[in-house]
């Protein structure tokens, strides 16, 4: 009795442990969809490196030096899928590309 008991209790933990391992979220979310009317005009707390820092999570690389206009709205290059576009940072973190 007392081995099926420890027998019991070691295939109990080891199941624990393969539990622990099994992933049920992805390792990156998708980034979420821009607002339909973005870039949004509104005072904008990002700082210039956030705003970068939002851009490279998304796929851009080679961002160059943004600047903010007179709506709040972070705008600059940067090179996505090879091909240099240019890309808005609004208020809400919303990113879009002309």
């Amino acid at each position: 009795m007392k081995k099926l008991l420890i027998a019991s209790l070691i295939a109990s933990a080891m199941s624990f442990g393969a539990m622990a391992q099994t992933s049920t979220t992805s390792p990156m979310p998708a980034p979420a969809q821009a607002d339909k009317n973005a870039p949004l005009p509104g005072a904008n707390s990002f700082t210039e490196g956030q705003a970068k820092g939002r851009l490279e999570a998304n796929g851009y690389s080679n961002v160059g030096a943004l600047k903010k206009d007179d709506n709040g709205v972070w705008k600059g290059t940067a090179t996505h899928s090879g091909s240099k576009v240019n890309v808005s940072v609004d208020y809400r973190g919303n990113i879009t590309r002309n």
